[in-house]
C-alpha cells in the first residue's frame, strides 16, 4: 500500500490527528488515537466526532472509522454510551511513569473479580458452623479420632442420604455413598476405576478434561444447544459420559427430559456410566427444582457433589453416590485410610445438615444470589441493552452474549479496567472447536447429520454453535465490591454495532422471589 498522510481536527480544537505511514488504514487511525490519548493531547472525557464526520475529514470509509472506535472501546481507550457519543475513557489519563523494578509483588492484580465458581468467602456461616462443631465433637465416638475409613464417616453418609433424597430426588442408601475431597477427587477416582474413553459436554470445565486426560482418559465432545447436551452423539465405544444436567456449565439451562431418558437408555443398553456433576443443583430462582438424573437409574448413574458452592471449597468435602458394583472398586482406589477429608469436619457437616443449618444457609444464599443476578440484569439493560444475558434461571453465574468476534477484545478491555472475567470460549472443548471448523466435519454434517459426523470421528461436535460471550460469576465479589465490579463490566463491553436505529426492548420482568 502507498504511503498515506491525512489529518483532521478533533471537534474543532487545535489538536490535529495525523495518520501517516504504510499499512492498514484502520490500524493507522487506531495508533494515532492511542498516541493522542497516551500523550495527554486527548484528555479524559474529550468527546470525539461522530465516525461519519471523522471519516469525511480523513477521507476514510465510514466502516473503517466505526471499527476503529469499537476496537478502542473494547480495549478501554474510549468509552461509548447511547445518546452521548464516543469519548476518551476517564481512566485513560496519562500517568507519569515511575521507574521501579518489576517484582512479583508489584505485578498488577485485578481490582474486581467476576470469575465464576468462587463464592464470596465472607458469607461462610461461622457461628452456626462453630455450634455444629462443638456438638459434633462432644458426641463423637472414639473411633472418629483413629485412622479414617475410606468410605467416609457413617454419620455424614447417613445425613447426606437423607438430604439428597429430600432435596435432589436421589435414591441411595448410606452404603452407596463414598466421601471424597471434592468433585475433582471424585472424577480422578472414577477415571481410575472406569477407564476411558469418555464423552463430555462440548462446553465444560477445562480442568476436569485435563484431570481425566492426566489419568489416561480421553474425552470426546458432545454438542450443546438450548436443551443441554446432545446425548444422541453417544456411542457404544464410550465408557462414560460427563454431564451437568441440572444447569449446563457454563451455558445454563437443564437437560431436556427426553434427553435425560435417552442418556439413561444409552447407559442401560451399552453398560456405560453417566457421571452427573451436581455442582450447583440447589440454586435455582425462576423455575421449579430439577431432580437428579441419578433418581432415574441408580445402577447406571454416579452423582458427584460437594459443598464448594454452598459452603466453602476450603472444607474439601465432596461425595459420590455410586452404583453398588462400583462402591468396592472406588473405595479400593482411595486406599486403606481416608487421606483427604478430616473426620472432625465430616462430623461437623453431618450435624450442620441434620440440625437444619445447611438448609437455612442454602435458602439465605439462594436469596442473595438471586438479588445479585437481578442487579446484573438491570445494570446490563441500562448500560448495554444490545447484549443478551442467558443461563440466569439458576446457578451462580450468567453468560453475557456478545457480538461475533468481540469476546477476546472484551476480555482484554476488562483486564484494562482491573476486572477478572473469563470468556465463554475458554470453556469450549478443543475437539469441538476443531470439529466444527474443519471441512471434514462440515461435509459430514450436511450429508447425514449426527450419524455421519460420528463416522468422521467427531461425534456431533459440529452442532456446537460458536458463541462469543463472557462468563460472569455474580456470586464472587463481596457485597460492597459488587456495584463497582458491575460498573467495570459494563465499561468493558463492546458498543452496539453502528448504526443503531431502534433501542433494544426491555427485558421481561423477573418473577418474584419464592
Amino acid at each position: 500500500m502507498d504511503s498515506w498522510v491525512n489529518s483532521a481536527e478533533i471537534l474543532g480544537s487545535d489538536l490535529p490527528l495525523e495518520l501517516s505511514g504504510t499499512g492498514n488504514r484502520r490500524a493507522l487511525l487506531m495508533d494515532a488515537l492511542r498516541e493522542a490519548v497516551r500523550s495527554g493531547r486527548l484528555a479524559p472525557g474529550t468527546r470525539l466526532p461522530p465516525y461519519r464526520s471523522l471519516a469525511a475529514d480523513l477521507g476514510l470509509a465510514r466502516n473503517t472509522v466505526a471499527d476503529a472506535y469499537a476496537e478502542l472501546v473494547a480495549e478501554g481507550w474510549l468509552a461509548a454510551r447511547q445518546g452521548s457519543g464516543t469519548r476518551v475513557a476517564e481512566r485513560a489519563a496519562p500517568v507519569t511513569p515511575v521507574h521501579r523494578p518489576r517484582t512479583p509483588e508489584r505485578v498488577a492484580r485485578p481490582v474486581h473479580d467476576l470469575v465464576q465458581g468462587q463464592p464470596d468467602p465472607s458469607v461462610f456461616p461461622r457461628t452456626a458452623w462453630l455450634a455444629s462443631a462443638r456438638r459434633a465433637l462432644a458426641a463423637a465416638p472414639d473411633d472418629a479420632f483413629g485412622p479414617g475409613d475410606p468410605h467416609g464417616r457413617p454419620e455424614l453418609r447417613r445425613a447426606l442420604a437423607g438430604y439428597l433424597a429430600r432435596v435432589r430426588g436421589v435414591r441411595a442408601a448410606p452404603d452407596r455413598i463414598v466421601l471424597c475431597s471434592g468433585a475433582a477427587h471424585g472424577l480422578r477416582l472414577l477415571a481410575e476405576v472406569v477407564g476411558g474413553p469418555w464423552a463430555a459436554e462440548a462446553y465444560g470445565l477445562p480442568f476436569h478434561r485435563e484431570l481425566l486426560a492426566s489419568h489416561g482418559v480421553g474425552t470426546r465432545p458432545l454438542g450443546v444447544d438450548a436443551d443441554g447436551a446432545r446425548v444422541d452423539g453417544l456411542t457404544r465405544r464410550d465408557r462414560a459420559v460427563l454431564l451437568t444436567p441440572a444447569h449446563q456449565f457454563p451455558t445454563g439451562g437443564p437437560l431436556h427430559p427426553a434427553r435425560r431418558a435417552a442418556v439413561v437408555d444409552w447407559a442401560r443398553s451399552t453398560g456405560g456410566l453417566v457421571v452427573e456433576d451436581d455442582y450447583d443443583g440447589e440454586f435455582r430462582y425462576d423455575r421449579q427444582p430439577v431432580g437428579a438424573v441419578q433418581g432415574l437409574d441408580p445402577e447406571h448413574v454416579v452423582l458427584v457433589g460437594s459443598v464448594s458452592k454452598s459452603l466453602s471449597p476450603a472444607l474439601r468435602i465432596g461425595w459420590m453416590v455410586l452404583p453398588q458394583r462400583l462402591v468396592a472398586p472406588v473405595v479400593a482406589a482411595k486406599g486403606e485410610r481416608e487421606p483427604f477429608s478430616s473426620a472432625t469436619e465430616q462430623l461437623t457437616l453431618a450435624d450442620f445438615i441434620e440440625s437444619g443449618a445447611y438448609d437455612r444457609q442454602v435458602r439465605r444464599m439462594r436469596q442473595r444470589h438471586r438479588r445479585r443476578r437481578d442487579q446484573l440484569v438491570a445494570a446490563l439493560h441500562a448500560r448495554a441493552p444490545h447484549v443478551r444475558v442467558t443461563g440466569i434461571a439458576a446457578g451462580l453465574h450468567a453468560v453475557v452474549e456478545l457480538p461475533p468476534g468481540t469476546e477476546r477484545s472484551a476480555v482484554r478491555a476488562a483486564a484494562w479496567q482491573g476486572l477478572a472475567v473469563e470468556g465463554l470460549g475458554d470453556y469450549l472443548h478443543p475437539g469441538a472447536e476443531h470439529a466444527s471448523r474443519g471441512p471434514r466435519a462440515s461435509r459430514a454434517h450436511r450429508a447425514g447429520g449426527a450419524d455421519a459426523v460420528r463416522a468422521a470421528g467427531t461425534a456431533d461436535a459440529s452442532l456446537v454453535p460458536h458463541r462469543d460471550g463472557l462468563v460472569v460469576g455474580y456470586a464472587t465479589p463481596a457485597e460492597a465490591a459488587y456495584p463497582e465490579a458491575l460498573e467495570a463490566l459494563c465499561r468493558s463491553l463492546p458498543p452496539a454495532s453502528p448504526p443503531t436505529t431502534t433501542p433494544a426492548p426491555a427485558p421481561p420482568p423477573l418473577p418474584a422471589a419464592p
